[in-house]
């Protein structure tokens, strides 16, 4: 097996600046924000506003933490290699598995969605058929070079972006009664109807442990930049930007909806952005929506396989999959990665039709905490990086994380709240469960077949904590 710098070296650097912006300013944005938010404004009310800035906050939090790593080392294993570095190589090998996990499970489940979106467009083509076909465009952008899969998801978030601004300026249009034939609500949306918190603080609470899960996708950015042309200086410009495109596309889109759309009203909040440009008389309205969906969930598993490839390829490295996985084409890309990606997506995508009621469902659930497993695997290896840092090499952190360490611990407690919560929510309890089963899985199998294995990777550890924190 090649050296770890031997092999990245290898890994083209081909990714513009434009491409990891764009990739950290839409990766976040997908069908949970498009769809979903309508759900969390039932619960909650008006005070949903609360719930999103709340969650934002802590995704800001464990995103500033992974930048303060990753701007000293940008690595496309990003926070497994860290864990690997911080906590362990037990860590390391957990976290990315269970993340590369969690991706091919995501990649199977949005396939699911645009398959089922084209047959309701087109019904002559069955669903099982657009679910395959995706998933194979996506692979063959992936395997040609990095910058092909970059250049394809700057297209497709600046569709989403776009969508974003466009309901946002008609959204405050319409707030100050300037649009053609709509009346202001006003904030009697906000006043009535039981007032800001109608059913009291407890759902707003509730909410934020269901939005967390849904702003996955933050930390792709921090993978690409790795194999961008100025790593360091594009990770802390993606990771800065998580601040600003968080409160934009989530926190304030969502005070706009629950100003126009009353949170009681059920229909309208199905698919709430769809119903606000409804509202406004705009032609085709469900089905402008409809296509930005689609085309969130064509750039889930784009990215998707990028990401799960990437993972999959930094585990090679440090000896935890196998060594066939390292292998790269001319331009960079590492085939066998990203092979193997599609091909267990497929797998489970295959249990959607096969057995959509057991194994289909126990995959699902079992990849459904590993997102807070990852923050909380990012914040304690920030702890023990960021001591380390400011013990051997304190002039390499250009980001810092705020308030540390009193931040990180908060953050921690946290999380561990959110993760704990899973098991006292109904809806939440399977999920948790099975989450938890996976991971003890992972453990297991590093005890029994990885722990006393030789890995390159550790041979090379000194030369690494050269330039990493």
């Amino acid at each position: 097996m090649m050296s770890v710098p031997d092999q990245q070296k290898k890994l083209n650097n081909d990714l513009k600046t434009r491409h990891v912006t764009m990739i950290a300013i839409g990766g976040v944005i997908g069908s949970g924000l498009f769809v979903g938010s309508g759900d969390i404004i039932k619960s909650a009310g008006p005070s949903a506003i609360l719930s999103y800035l709340i969650a934002c906050l802590i995704v800001v939090l464990v995103m500033r933490m992974l930048g303060e790593m990753a701007a000293v080392n940008p690595d496309s294993g990003s926070f497994s290699t860290y864990a690997y570095q911080a906590i362990g190589p037990w860590a390391g090998y957990t976290i990315g598995w269970l993340y590369w996990f969690n991706w091919v499970i995501i990649i199977a489940i949005e396939a699911t969605i645009t398959g089922t979106m084209i047959h309701d467009w087109f019904p002559l083509i069955p669903s099982w058929a657009g679910t395959l076909a995706l998933p194979v465009l996506m692979t063959i952008t992936n395997m040609y070079s990095v910058k092909s899969y970059g250049e394809f998801e700057y297209w497709i978030s600046f569709i989403k972006v776009i969508t974003i601004i466009v309901f946002l300026c008609l959204g405050i249009a319409m707030i100050f009664g300037i649009v053609p034939g709509v009346k202001s609500p006003g904030i009697s949306n906000l006043t009535g109807d039981g007032g800001f918190i109608p059913k009291g603080f407890f759902p707003v609470l509730l909410s934020v442990v269901f939005i967390m899960f849904s702003l996955s996708g933050s930390e792709v950015a921090a993978i690409a930049a790795g194999e961008s042309e100025n790593p360091k200086k594009n990770v802390v410009k993606a990771i800065n930007s998580v601040v600003w495109r968080l409160l934009i596309f989530f926190v304030f889109s969502v005070a706009i909806l629950v100003i126009i759309i009353p949170w009681n009203d059920t229909q309208a909040l199905k698919y709430p952005y769809a119903s606000v440009f409804r509202m406004a008389n705009i032609p085709a309205a469900a089905q402008i929506v409809n296509i930005v969906v689609f085309s969130s969930a064509v750039s889930i598993i784009n990215s998707g396989i990028y990401t799960s490839s990437r993972m999959l390829y930094s585990l090679a490295q440090k000896g935890d999959a196998p060594s066939v996985l390292l292998r790269l084409t001319k331009k960079g890309v590492p085939v066998w990665a990203v092979l193997t990606c599609v091909f267990f997506s497929y797998v489970c995508t295959m249990f959607k039709f096969l057995s959509p009621n057991t194994l289909y469902v126990f995959l699902a659930n079992s990849s459904g905490g590993v997102t807070i497993l990852m923050y909380l695997f990012v914040a304690f290896s920030h702890l023990r990086m960021r001591k380390k840092a400011e013990r051997n090499n304190p002039e390499s952190l250009k980001v810092k994380m705020w308030l540390f360490p009193y931040l990180t611990y908060f953050t921690i407690i946290i999380l561990l709240f959110i993760f704990i919560a899973q098991a006292f929510i109904d809806s939440m309890r399977l999920q948790f469960i099975l989450t938890s089963l996976i991971t003890i899985i992972a453990v297991g199998s590093y005890l029994l077949f990885y722990q006393k294995k030789n890995r390159t990777f550790i041979g090379k550890e000194k030369e690494i904590d050269q330039h990493s924190l």
